[in-house]
């Protein structure tokens, strides 16, 4: 993929008002981008969501099929996680260009969201041990590239896992070992994951001088020598740490960039969860009384 250019004047101002606490765009070095969150709105997926974080666009959908389990973990359902960038979110994507960021952002999601780390209950979606198991397709699309891809597509698939629901079945026992099960077709009666709450939240922090930002644009990602990964999840536990880039960072700044990243996520993880509660509470409420439902497909969900 090709790589921006940005100019030397372009840097030098962009590190400074880094060093000075005021960013290009007004913000201060750790403050976020508005973001905007809306889940359920894709009608053929399990579950679905859409973010904006600034100008980055981000869609999830997860696909819920039954398929087998992995031979070391026989009593644990799976989850798949695919990402690719659209041709259209950038003309460094046109052709292969994305293929490399796709491999890096495919592989990133995978780590923080499949295994106990991720928080979920893979145990309850395994139907029949070693033979059956529920499979999480979950893909996403980099609809709009302006910066800080990771974060938000860490904060959209977690909203999607949120808004998953898994059709209920019914296990009978045969005899003679044989084992089989049925599905309940009513949407009505899907079961969200057990555990989505202890989904953990990604945090990135990008090394510019001898400060650190979240959240960046483009061209303050291009001034960027280092960046640092970290997952937390509701509790404040770190669930894994990434480093990215060529760049060196100190033993010191690195405890302070873990730290950093530990509290800011916590806050964020309670005001996502709130509106995604709140956005389900309202549904079910107009549910109740006959009410038509209607999906703006827009970003519903505003923090």
């Amino acid at each position: 993929m090709p790589i921006p250019l940005i100019s030397p004047a372009e840097k030098k101002y962009i590190e400074q008002g880094v060093e000075e606490d005021c960013r290009a765009d007004g913000r201060a070095r750790l403050e976020y981008r508005h973001v905007v969150l809306e889940t359920g709105i894709l009608a053929q997926a399990s579950g679905s969501a859409r973010c904006r974080l600034g100008d980055s666009d981000v869609l999830v959908g997860v696909k819920v099929e039954i398929g087998e389990p992995e031979q070391d973990r026989p009593n644990q359902g799976r989850v798949i996680c695919s990402v690719e960038c659209s041709p259209s979110a950038s003309q460094q994507f046109e052709g292969r260009g994305a293929d490399d960021l796709n491999n890096t952002l495919t592989l990133a999601i995978d780590r923080l969201f499949n295994g106990p780390q991720s928080g979920l209950d893979l145990e309850k979606l395994c139907i029949i041990p070693g033979q059956q198991c529920w499979i999480l397709n979950v893909d996403a699309m980099i609809m709009d590239a302006a910066g800080n891809l990771l974060d938000c597509t860490v904060m959209t698939t977690r909203a999607a896992l949120y808004n998953t629901r898994i059709p209920k079945t019914d296990i009978q026992d045969l005899g003679d070992g044989e084992v089989e099960f049925e599905l309940d077709d009513d949407v009505e009666d899907a079961e969200p994951l057990q555990g989505w709450e202890n989904l953990p939240m990604s945090v990135t922090l990008y090394k510019i001088g001898e400060r650190y930002v979240i959240d960046p644009t483009i061209l303050e990602e291009l001034c960027s020598q280092v960046t640092l990964t970290v997952g937390v999840n509701k509790d404040g536990s770190v669930c894994g740490i990434q480093k990215g880039s060529n760049g060196s960072i100190d033993p010191s700044l690195l405890t302070e960039m873990i730290q950093t990243a530990t509290v800011l996520a916590k806050p964020l993880i309670e005001k996502l969860d709130a509106k995604l509660l709140e956005e389900d509470k309202e549904i079910d409420e107009k549910r109740k009384r006959g009410l038509h439902i209607e999906k703006l497909g827009f970003f519903a969900a505003v923090i």
